[in-house]
């Protein structure tokens, strides 16, 4: 049979696995029960198995039968700390928190990647890492696993890097979609406290309002941004958060913001680390205030080699047909720590369609979104995908 024949008969096992995840979301780097529903997916296939030592990661590798190179898959396990509102029958049981952005697809697609590609051990030219990872969301668990050491788990250089990530909207569902180069945005995070001297708010002439200060700190980012940088290599600042004060007629001491910062080039991933904070402090000083500045770079533009990705659209195309297959025109403002592994193996990250069946992509719920619903009908073609790009590329060796 086919891989996408094999891994439909895995479906009933690939949805339990899911909805199980999918009622017991847990966040960041530690993810005990996450860890403990891969590792008894996994029982009995012959893997070697290593376990995080500061984050609950699970790397697995898969010896094949014929020697070859290494290939390294990737699946991330953490949720949101969101209140699902989907209604669906499996929803999250733990309040604050959802499977918001799909990981609980990518967790079990992988595992039906390891169970298909474990059944064609005997011919696999070479092994293949599993790559398990908790922290996705703002947690850099991808560079916590390469720290403890999951790009050498195979014992030899990889050959390549793979990686799916599902989209509950735009894309119709089970439609797969990537591009050469730059396929997502750099992340980094740019929180400011402004410090003043509170007052009465009838008087601020005798206090030294940190509030209008911030005000202009959050309008000239916007004014900044369009004159410093090419509209044909965008940056996108966002300010998701504000607060000061406590009362209409007190003038705080404090005000502060934090805001997301995005890059499409890591020439501009530079220069936004050096000018913004250089911004923000010039208008605090330009009031006679003082700025307490942090700019934290989370993820650095995430890159997809560009042969690795037309072999992966390519085997795609196979699969599933050359009408289900997308040539993305423009990179996702989106970003991922995928992007840390992808820096140092050739490799490519695709995205997966999986908005339900009859929904308008255009205006179904978007990843992130309390309202964001997946569908289970992916996950088979996701783990027939991860496993043919494994055995394909491994059969191609050094040629490919």
């Amino acid at each position: 049979m086919s891989a996408l024949e094999c891994a439909r008969e895995l479906q009933p096992d690939l949805v339990r696995l899911r909805h199980s995840l999918h009622r017991e979301p847990e966040l960041g780097l530690r993810l005990p029960r996450t860890q403990e529903k891969v590792l008894a997916a996994l029982d009995g296939l012959p893997l070697d198995i290593t376990l995080g030592r500061e984050l609950s990661s699970v790397t697995a590798v898969l010896r094949g039968g014929r020697p070859g190179g290494a290939v390294l898959l990737r699946g991330d396990m953490d949720a949101l700390p969101v209140d699902e509102r989907t209604g669906v029958e499996y929803a999250s049981e733990v309040p604050g928190r959802m499977h918001g952005c799909g990981h609980d697809l990518h967790t079990a697609g992988l595992v039906g990647a390891a169970t298909l590609l474990a059944d064609r051990r005997e011919s696999l030219q070479g092994d293949v890492v599993f790559m398990f990872q908790p922290g996705e969301e703002g947690h850099n668990g991808a560079g916590a696993m390469i720290d403890e050491g999951v790009l050498d788990a195979a014992g030899k250089p990889l050959d390549a890097a793979f990686a799916l990530h599902v989209s509950a909207n735009r894309l119709p569902g089970g439609w797969v979609a990537s591009r050469p180069g730059t396929v997502m945005t750099a992340s980094d995070v740019l929180r400011v406290t402004v410090r003043g001297e509170g007052g009465h708010g009838s008087a601020p002439h005798h206090a030294k309002d940190p509030v209008p200060a911030v005000c202009e700190m959050v309008t000239a980012l916007q004014n900044w941004v369009t004159r410093t940088f090419d509209i044909f290599d965008p940056v996108v600042v966002t300010v998701g958060r504000l607060r000061a004060g406590t009362q209409q007629n007190v003038i705080p001491d404090t005000a502060e913001f934090e805001a997301t910062v995005r890059s499409y080039s890591e020439a501009n991933h530079d220069r936004l680390a050096q000018g913004l904070p250089r911004l923000v402090r010039g208008i605090a000083q330009a009031h006679g205030l003082e700025a307490e500045v942090a700019y934290e770079m989370l993820y650095p533009v995430t890159v997809n080699e560009p042969v690795a990705t037309e072999f992966a659209l390519e085997t795609a195309r196979d699969l599933f047909g050359a009408g289900e297959v997308w040539l993305a025109p423009q990179p996702a403002s989106g970003s991922e720590d995928f992007s840390l592994v992808l820096n140092k193996v050739p490799g490519a990250m695709l995205l997966v369609g999986a908005a339900p069946e009859g929904v308008d992509v255009e205006k179904a719920p978007q990843n992130h979104s309390p309202r964001a619903v997946f569908d289970d009908r992916v996950l088979h073609r996701q783990a027939a995908l991860l496993a043919e790009l494994a055995e394909r590329r491994l059969a191609a060796g050094t040629s490919a």
